[in-house]
């Protein structure tokens, strides 16, 4: 099949948006995994005067592991589907937390500024037509040392955890789509995962767009090799400029 791109893929977010809890909540240690995913970004417990951008926010799941891991934080929440955010900004949240509606690849022009002390981004990469471009839009709107942490679907690698994923998926996620009339949707979310980078592969792609400091952590239950949090740094880009000041010091 074809993946969903760009708008057709939001229109199709859009349309789920209705059942979307109903499927996260079927998903066993859902929430508690993005909690644990938003705890790997290292930052003080409390959060307070930290700037987090939970970028691909869906209907808030991230945003309140954020706002559970990191309670004192501004959070700002951005999703390229306006259902899914309606669904999120109808929930109760804490006046530090804003919602945008933006896709992840034009971000400045609706008012996404930097710099932040951290990004999380949950269930996004695979479902962006230039996983590398907003990977360097994430570097640029960090601050220096700012951190990273990408929630995702990443298999190992291993056969038996592709056999996992698509078991579960034509088993259970995919016949359920298909009654709540989501079915495109959902093969789609099923064959980005097949598609997109090992966990390995994903890891040096985040190297690649100049973050320091990357491990991918694993997740428990059945996810366990099939979903991952991959965590990076943003370098201090003042040590790379004292180091070229440095080399062109006269001697």
């Amino acid at each position: 099949m074809t993946l969903l791109r760009d708008a057709d893929l939001a229109v199709a977010f859009d349309h789920a948006a209705h059942t979307y809890d109903t499927l996260v909540a079927a998903n066993p240690g859902y929430h508690a995994h993005l909690r644990r995913s938003a705890r790997r970004l290292g930052l003080p417990p409390s959060g307070t005067g930290l700037r987090v951008l939970d970028l691909g926010c869906g209907t808030g799941a991230s945003t309140a592991a954020l706002c559970a891991v990191l309670p004192g934080a501004d959070i700002t929440a951005v999703d390229a589907s306006a259902g899914m955010l309606d669904r999120a900004r109808a929930k109760r949240w804490p006046e530090t937390v804003r919602f945008v509606c933006a896709p992840a690849e034009a971000l400045e022009p609706a008012g996404v500024e930097g710099p932040f002390d951290a990004v999380f981004a949950a269930y996004l990469f695979r479902n962006v037509a230039d996983p590398d471009a907003v990977l360097s839009t994430v570097h640029d709107l960090l601050a220096p040392h700012g951190r990273l942490a990408v929630h995702e679907y990443t298999l190992s690698g291993r056969p038996v955890h592709r056999a996992v994923w698509t078991a579960v998926c034509r088993g259970l996620v995919l016949p359920v789509a298909a009654a709540l009339g989501d079915g495109d949707l959902y093969r789609h979310l099923w064959r980005s995962v097949v598609d997109f980078d090992t966990v390995d592969a994903f890891a040096a792609r985040v190297r690649a767009r100049g973050f320091e400091h990357v491990r991918a952590l694993p997740l428990p239950g059945w996810q366990t090799g099939i979903t991952h949090t991959v965590v990076g740094r943003r370098a201090d880009s003042s040590v790379g400029r004292r180091a070229n000041s440095a080399r062109r010091a006269p001697r």
